[in-house]
């Protein structure tokens, strides 16, 4: 397939009925492709314009607001219309129609503009997976880590970090090649290897931050554990403010872990709901505690929940530096116990507030004061991890050849370009750009 010669369209916007409808068209023929269904007399380049769409009759299709942007100033990089029409399917299928018969051009594959703009040089590999997570951003905090990714401010500071690196090895080849000319110092030495101890700093502090980064994007996992009838999936209903399990009186209804999506305070924190912990002797039972505990052990945070009226030493055993005691059913409470209790009611609300509180603050301890520019995949992740190998073992070689520590530092490089897209990916893009909806 060509992405060069062939145009393609898309509808760009949201799904149909709507109140308008977005169709974008790039490629060589996009311009030729606008004439024909709006005439010959079209806006400026990024100025809008009304015109009425015709189609081959003449008959009017609809009024839409049109706009053109010539190579290379569009998103993809090369001639590139949009179409802001009425959100009907009977006029979007109209125009698809329309665009169907003209030669050169076809519907557009997921991904395929912005594969087009990152094959243009228009965007690069983070800054592409930047705007696929701003796409699926559900939450504030996932936005805006979404932005610092497309915006290109993360790529900056890759790119910053293999300037250094080349600078580096330039410095080391001056010193091998030209050792016996006036201008080149005795020893490069004492600047090259600060710089490189000093990127390794940035590079650990980086990735450290990734775990952060990971919290944001994929979200927080808090799980629900304690005894049958604790109120577990009471507190799970309340939290999300919907009937997501069921509730009875009978101790063992909840068999399986289920889950629920919450935002709260900007982040995504994903609840999860599990079996009472008892000795079971229903196999079906026993499975879902196995589960439960599987599900205590993943997460990142976990509520141990008891009664208010339950002697609860048993349980502050199992507590660890990433879980809390949270007792449960405040309202029916014949005492209320010590300050220092986390204490909640399903039925009136009571202490969801403050337990929310708490679950914000368990993930501030996690994610720290890490900045917004922060490796956000598992990809990134990989070859940060490889580039500060290289690094240090470029440290660590110290007494063995300039050109094998030289070396070092260029695989430390190529790593980095790995992230951006600037060298051998090919591999990967088909998978990246598969995670675009058609139309972007």
């Amino acid at each position: 397939m060509s992405y060069s010669t062939d145009t393609i369209y898309a509808l760009s916007s949201g799904s149909l009925p709507a109140g308008v409808a977005i169709i974008r068209i790039s490629g060589p023929s996009s311009l030729d492709a606008l004439r024909s269904l709006a005439g010959d007399e079209l806006p400026p380049p990024r100025q809008v314009g009304l015109k009425t769409i015709r189609g081959r009759n003449g008959d009017v299709i609809d009024q839409a607001l049109v706009l053109q942007f010539p190579s290379p100033h569009s998103f993809t990089g090369e001639d590139c219309v949009e179409l802001q029409v009425h959100g009907s399917r009977a006029v979007v299928a109209a125009i698809f129609a329309l665009l169907e018969t003209m030669p050169g051009l076809r519907p557009a594959d997921a991904g395929e503009f912005s594969r087009r703009a990152f094959d243009n040089g228009k965007m690069d590999l983070v800054e592409v997976e930047g705007l696929a997570d701003l796409l699926q951003a559900e939450t504030e905090m996932q936005r805006r880590l979404a932005v610092e990714q497309s915006s290109g401010h993360l790529s900056a500071l890759y790119d910053g970090w293999a300037n250094q690196l080349t600078r580096c090895r330039a410095l080391i080849e001056a010193e091998l090649d030209f050792a016996d000319e006036d201008d080149v110092p005795d020893s490069v030495a004492g600047q090259v290897w600060a710089a490189v101890r000093s990127l390794e700093g940035e590079l650990a502090r980086h990735l450290a931050d990734g775990q952060g980064a990971e919290i944001i994007r994929d979200g927080f996992k808090v799980a629900l554990l304690g005894a049958p009838n604790v109120g577990k999936s009471s507190l799970m209903n309340a939290l999300s403010g919907r009937e997501v399990a069921i509730v009875t009186e009978i101790a063992g209804t909840t068999r399986d872990v289920l889950s629920v999506d919450l935002d709260i305070d900007g982040y995504l924190v994903t609840l999860f709901d599990t079996a009472g912990l008892r000795d079971a002797t229903d196999i079906v039972e026993q499975e879902g505690i196995k589960r439960a505990e599987r599900t205590a052990d993943q997460a990142d945070l976990v509520l141990y929940l008891t009664d208010i009226d339950s002697d609860a030493e048993h349980l502050v055993a199992k507590l660890h530096a990433h879980s809390l005691l949270v007792r449960t059913k405040a309202d029916l409470a014949s005492h209320l116990p010590g300050p220092g209790d986390l204490l909640i009611s399903a039925k009136t609300g009571l202490g969801l507030d403050a337990l929310k509180s708490a679950i914000k603050t368990a993930i501030d301890q996690r994610v720290g004061i890490a900045g917004s520019l922060m490796p956000a995949r598992s990809r990134h992740k990989k070859r940060l991890e490889e580039t500060l190998d290289y690094v240090r073992d470029a440290l660590n070689s110290e007494g063995m050849e300039l050109a094998i520590r030289s070396e070092y530092l260029r695989l430390a490089a190529t790593s980095l370009g790995r992230i951006t897209g600037r060298v051998d990916v090919e591999e990967l893009l088909g998978v990246i750009f598969s995670e675009f909806c058609i139309g972007k």
